[in-house]
């Protein structure tokens, strides 16, 4: 698992210039750069982050159901295969809400929308957050050690041969959609921290009350 998110983030990682014409062409989004999303309904936004889970369950099901023949024998490269999935999938709901990952701190803040969706709780690696080269790796051994935890316990149902493929197709496919609907919710919060700040900052309309910002 720790090869897998490795190999995920740095072999298969989104283009975002890439993801934008997509996202401009496939879903209609009317910008001409990520930060244009923050002038748009968050409903329009929602819409599009549950077809990217949902596209992304339907691939790691369909990936579960191949490698699944296999039995156990297949659970290291569907592993692998997985994170990259779900890997690309935050990456995608990273972009859509408006954040990219250029910089370091750019990245880390993507490592910690990941740990969100493993349920990882890495308050003491943020300590480490601006040293990403230290910070990256250690949230990938929690974020692998939880993960495999999950799959481990739940694919032991892997070892009836018949069975293993339509297992394997579940258990991806709510894998993905338990992870996306994490890192949508971390995503989501998060742009509407930045739209709530960006309000605060506004110039006030002359004459009215300190508490009142123009709409």
């Amino acid at each position: 698992m720790v090869r897998g998110l490795t190999r995920a983030y740095s072999t298969v990682r989104v283009d975002p210039a890439r993801f934008l014409l997509q996202l401009r062409a496939a879903y209609r989004v009317p910008i001409s750069g990520y930060h244009g999303v923050f002038s748009l309904e968050i409903g329009e936004l929602d819409v599009v982050a549950d077809s990217i889970i949902r596209s992304g369950m339907k691939l790691a099901a369909v990936e579960g159901a191949g490698l699944g023949l296999g039995g156990l024998m297949t659970i290291v490269p569907d592993l692998g295969i997985l994170s990259a999935i779900t890997m690309r999938t935050i990456q995608k709901l990273s972009l859509v809400y408006g954040f990219e990952f250029n910089t370091d701190d750019e990245i880390a803040e993507l490592w910690i929308a990941a740990a969100s969706a493993a349920g990882v709780d890495i308050s003491r690696e943020l300590l480490e957050k601006e040293v990403v080269n230290k910070f990256v790796p250690r949230v990938i051994q929690r974020i692998a050690a939880q993960a495999s935890g999950e799959v481990v316990e739940k694919w032991a149902g892997r070892v009836i041969p018949l069975a293993s493929a339509a297992i394997g197709a579940g258990l991806n496919y709510w894998f993905v959609r338990a992870w996306g609907e994490r890192a949508r919710t971390h995503f989501r919060q998060r742009h509407l921290l930045v739209r709530k700040r960006a309000a605060a900052q506004e110039v006030r309309i002359p004459g009215a009350p300190s508490s009142v910002l123009p709409s």
